[in-house]
């Protein structure tokens, strides 16, 4: 049995709990649907605006990383969050049909916790997700720099071509590789050289434009960006400023060709072009940085 669209709508603007419909088989993710609730404590002008936008401006930078994370793993979770001086779950549905292996769309919804019983049901609730996220989380996080791993990162980039494809949007790729990385692993050994990498790595993170941008770990001493971008100029804009942000981390390098301090080569790629999305990164993995 199908519901008419404007029946639905009807009944979620009738929800008492804050909600948004995002579609997340667009690039941008752009907000759907607003019920009034939500306008209260956001008001209207989020609808069809990016949904990593809205949820950072909501909870923060930090945590709309994380979040943005879930939707792009296909979760049904939540996270606990502050929002206008009262305490919710924010928690996160994918809306599949009965046919689609993948959800075309996410409900967002921020439950209210009324009393000690649905406190204590929410908190036994978001500790079994809390569980859930990290056993998923060994199997996908680099465990040096707490990144998305490789193999991660490839799923979510694959993932990523083929909507940009069917979208005709673009989807940019910057490789980031440490400057003469195994001469600093040579003078300072490997349990420093970890800690470099863990705040290269935290730096990138920090610099990446919005939630929706992703982050990992490749082989070694590398890490890949992968960004929703409109112009390729504007990437390599963005790039420049990651390695001048790792440069200015004064991390001293006395073996590097470049400068006294450790510093990063980049290169650019974007997409989608024809051959399979894994071609395409692994040019950009095995050529000179630009």
């Amino acid at each position: 049995m199908s519901i008419h669209q404007h029946i639905l709508e009807q009944v979620i603007t009738a929800t008492a709990e804050p909600l948004i419909v995002v579609r997340v088989d667009h690039p941008d993710w752009p907000v759907t649907m607003v019920n009034r609730a939500f306008e209260s404590i956001q008001g209207d002008a989020c609808r069809d605006q990016p949904f990593a936008d809205v949820v950072e401006q909501l909870v923060g930078r930090e945590l709309a990383l994380e979040i943005s994370e879930a939707v792009r793993s296909q979760q049904e979770t939540s996270f606990p969050v502050e929002q206008a001086g009262k305490e919710y779950l924010l928690a996160l549905k994918p809306l599949c049909l009965p046919d689609e292996t993948d959800a075309r769309y996410y409900a967002v919804f921020w439950r209210g916790s009324g009393g000690n019983a649905a406190v204590a049901s929410s908190d036994m609730h978001h500790a079994l997700l809390k569980a859930k996220r990290t056993i998923r989380d060994l199997t996908r996080d680099d465990p040096t720099t707490g990144l998305l791993n490789a193999r991660a990162f490839r799923e979510i980039f694959e993932h990523d071509w083929a909507v940009a494809g069917r979208e005709k949007s673009m989807l940019a790729v910057v490789v980031f590789a440490l400057d003469d990385f195994d001469a600093y692993v040579d003078v300072f050994g490997r349990h420093a050289a970890d800690s470099c990498l863990r705040r290269v790595g935290r730096t990138i993170r920090r610099c990446l434009r919005r939630a929706s941008d992703v982050v990992g770990r490749m082989d070694g001493a590398k890490f890949a960006v992968l960004s929703h971008a409109s112009d390729e100029a504007g990437v390599r804009e963005f790039a420049e400023r990651i390695a001048t942000a790792v440069r200015d981390l004064g991390l001293h390098h006395p073996r590097s060709k470049i400068a006294k301090f450790v510093t990063v080569s980049y290169r650019v790629g974007a997409g989608p072009e024809d051959g399979p999305p894994s071609d395409f990164l692994e040019r950009l993995l095995r050529k000179p940085a630009d």
